[in-house]
């Protein structure tokens, strides 16, 4: 007797549920990593990149506070310094608590520790990476690879946020290295004559963790359109002098005047408004540019 099996066909696949929408507009985090990796691996083998850099760094948060506050301690308590320490009075009443009561030698260098050198904390991240984000996108088509990104899946987003990380990163992470030497070189000179170990301050981390990345992005953001409009290298370079040097001074003003309110609350909102203002100011910059625009390539969107 035979037995025969009868073999049932695997049901068709169920269609899509009606109510799913692909999702191609997704903003795609790997794509834009690979955008920021390739440009920061291509600054790091470029010596003369790096090497002016550090010396950027070096000069400003070694060298000129090292030659400062050394001439203050080899003056010694004499009527300028006497006169400087007594500047004290002028100061914001939270400030003037800040400062310890010791001798005139030791409040001078307080005072420019603490707020006198507070610029280099702007200047040299400002710097650094507006000198890159100048010329990332300019600099593709002068390199020819404008077309190798034109063809690549990112899209203009990916490619934007890329290029602004790579441009931000060298000049923040300068920052926090030259910052704790700062740091070390401060209390190294200065705590002998306060006594303890002092810095850095409050103030100081909200500076460098709160207040300057949206300064840093507002520059950036307004770099990277240049990059993409203008035709070369020296024509980014130039406009953004021209851009950056009033953003400069706008965030020196702001750091200088929360350092030396001595109020939390006062870095607080400059942050909370530096934070609004590049929100804005990155997502008009990422709707802004086209493919075109960005890489030099057949227009496109």
């Amino acid at each position: 007797m035979t037995t025969t099996t009868s073999r049932t066909a695997a049901p068709p696949p169920a269609p899509p549920s009606a109510g799913v929408v692909p999702r191609k507009n997704r903003f795609n985090w790997s794509r834009m990593w690979v955008v920021a990796r390739t440009d920061l691996r291509s600054l790091l083998l470029q010596r003369d990149f790096w090497l002016p850099m550090a010396l950027l760094g070096s000069f400003f948060f070694v060298i000129v506070p090292v030659f400062l506050l050394g001439v203050i301690g080899i003056i010694g308590s004499n009527d300028a310094v006497q006169g400087v320490a007594n500047a004290v009075q002028v100061l914001p009443r939270d400030a003037q608590a800040a400062v310890p009561d010791v001798s005139p030698i030791g409040k001078v260098q307080f005072m420019i520790a603490v707020y006198g050198l507070a610029p280099i904390a702007v200047v040299v991240p400002l710097t650094i990476s507006s000198a890159i984000g100048a010329s990332t996108i300019v600099g593709e088509r002068e390199r020819g690879t404008g077309e190798f990104l034109a063809h690549s899946p990112a899209d203009t987003r990916e490619i934007y946020v890329g290029k602004l990380f790579a441009s931000i990163i060298p000049g923040y992470i300068t920052t926090i290295v030259g910052f704790g030497l700062y740091s070390l070189l401060v209390n190294l000179i200065v705590s002998p004559k306060i006594g303890y170990w002092f810095f850095p301050t409050t103030s100081w981390w909200l500076l460098i963790v709160w207040v300057l990345p949206p300064f840093l992005a507002i520059t950036l953001s307004l770099v990277l359109r240049l990059s993409s409009k203008v035709k070369s290298t020296a024509a980014a370079q130039q406009a953004t002098g021209l851009v950056t040097l009033p953003l400069i001074l706008i965030a020196y003003g702001q750091s200088t005047g929360a350092l030396a309110s001595g109020g939390i609350t006062v870095s607080i909102v400059i942050g909370l408004i530096a934070w609004a203002v590049a929100a804005l100011s990155l997502l008009t910059g990422v709707r802004s540019i086209k493919r075109g625009q960005l890489l030099g390539v057949a227009d496109g969107s």
